[in-house]
């Protein structure tokens, strides 16, 4: 039988004006059969949010909002990271409700293996949720990922390392602190959206830090979805651009052929760099949303 872990860990959230989204999460994570030692929150350029509604205690923080108007999200994770008390870190997104052992069985499985372990996610529609209903009605209302049901074990089965790093998401996982300095947190040098996890993921299996997929659940609530997701353009590009000279290849390789196919880019796999054609307009990015959970 395994053990329940003892470990104190931080459940860390970055935010930018979603709020609503931010306050379901907290509702989670009030009824967690395993509550964090402090909740801390990195906000984006939002210096009046929405007071939390809580018992846990909370450790907030507030980052300017960049002159470009985009979210350096690698900076914001590295300073909740900073900013945390205790020796492991618990990474969330903030459309992510956590299921009420989520923390329960993330750490636990950390203590079974160490390293990188994430969360499995379950996508909510948008016809909406019953929070009162706890992880019942939230399962029912959810489907999962379809490229990603069988990574995670059977619900409590231990998991197992995975060389599939190119399949870390940053949504929900588990590191301990120590771990987390060994990697150098998320490279800075990724601003916006894109490539970041990747690179966050093949920088720890370059340095000897395992990952697992954990049967640990979490709750993603739906909000508009872009495919090709043309509102991050020119984050994609520069940061696929920083990707490739740091490793050798290209991230996103299926939002890259998108661009590309749609003409605003010239760029195939085997290309030394990216010829940015011509940017997406207002109306570009308007036709592109899809009513689609992920």
């Amino acid at each position: 039988m395994r053990t329940t872990s003892t470990r104190d860990f931080s459940v860390l959230v970055i935010s930018a004006n979603r709020d609503k989204h931010l306050a379901n999460l907290v509702i989670g994570l009030n009824r967690s059969t395993r509550t964090p030692a402090e909740l801390v929150v990195v906000y984006m350029g939002q210096p009046n949010p929405t007071p939390l509604d809580t018992a846990i205690p909370l450790r907030l923080v507030h980052l300017p909002a960049s002159g470009s108007g985009t979210l350096n999200l690698a900076a914001a994770r590295n300073a909740a990271a900073a900013a945390a008390s205790t020796d492991t870190l618990v990474f969330l997104d903030v459309d992510c409700i956590p299921a009420t052992r989520l923390c329960e069985t993330l750490m636990r499985d950390l203590d079974s293996l160490g390293g990188l372990v994430m969360a499995q996610p379950r996508y909510l529609s948008e016809a909406g949720f019953p929070m009162d209903d706890c992880d019942a009605g939230l399962m029912r209302a959810s489907i999962p990922h379809h490229a990603r049901t069988m990574l995670a074990p059977a619900d409590g089965e231990p998991p197992a390392a995975t060389e599939k790093y190119e399949l870390f998401w940053s949504l929900g996982f588990a590191v301990a602190a120590d771990d987390f300095t060994l990697i150098g947190g998320f490279d800075e040098s990724f601003t916006g959206y894109g490539g970041e996890d990747t690179d966050f993921s093949f920088t720890a299996r370059e340095r000897g830090v395992i990952l697992s997929f954990s049967a640990a659940t979490m709750f993603h609530q739906h909000h508009g979805v872009t495919s090709p997701p043309l509102q991050h353009f020119t984050d994609i590009v520069a940061n696929s651009l920083v990707f490739h000279h740091k490793w050798g290849l290209w991230p996103m390789t299926g939002w890259l052929s998108a661009f590309a196919a749609a003409g605003y880019i010239g760029w195939n796999a085997d290309a030394e760099g990216i010829d940015v054609l011509k940017h997406p307009t207002d109306d570009d990015v308007a036709a592109a949303r899809v009513n689609a959970p992920y």
